[in-house]
């Protein structure tokens, strides 16, 4: 069994959360936060066969695009330096995906 670990854009979530389960794949949603941009995510989490791992990845694919973003960041909490945000253009979304084997699976 394998535990897929998807951490995606807050705008692609919902659209990657309600693929899987119209596919057949159980998924829980967890609320995070990017520590580089300080913005929302949603990781996903998916427990699966390994035969079906590829077709897990291939839906988060395609429903986490990458795209262009003008940002403001957010000052430093704990620089003592003058601190003036420019917005700057960012690429955002996409997904960073871990595939992690899991050892024990119990479902009360």
């Amino acid at each position: 069994m394998k535990l897929i670990i998807a951490i995606l854009q807050d705008k692609d979530g919902l659209t990657a959360l309600n693929e899987l389960n119209r596919r057949g794949f159980r998924a829980t949603k967890l609320a995070s936060t990017g520590g580089f941009l300080r913005e929302g995510n949603t990781t996903i989490l998916v427990g699966t066969e390994e035969p079906d791992v590829e077709q897990v990845l291939a839906v988060l694919r395609r429903t986490s695009s990458l795209r262009q973003e003008t940002l403001t960041p957010t000052a430093p909490t704990h620089s003592g330096e003058p601190y003036v945000p420019f917005p700057v253009e960012v690429t955002v979304g996409g997904a960073t995906i871990f595939v992690l084997s899991v050892d024990r699976y119990e479902k009360f």
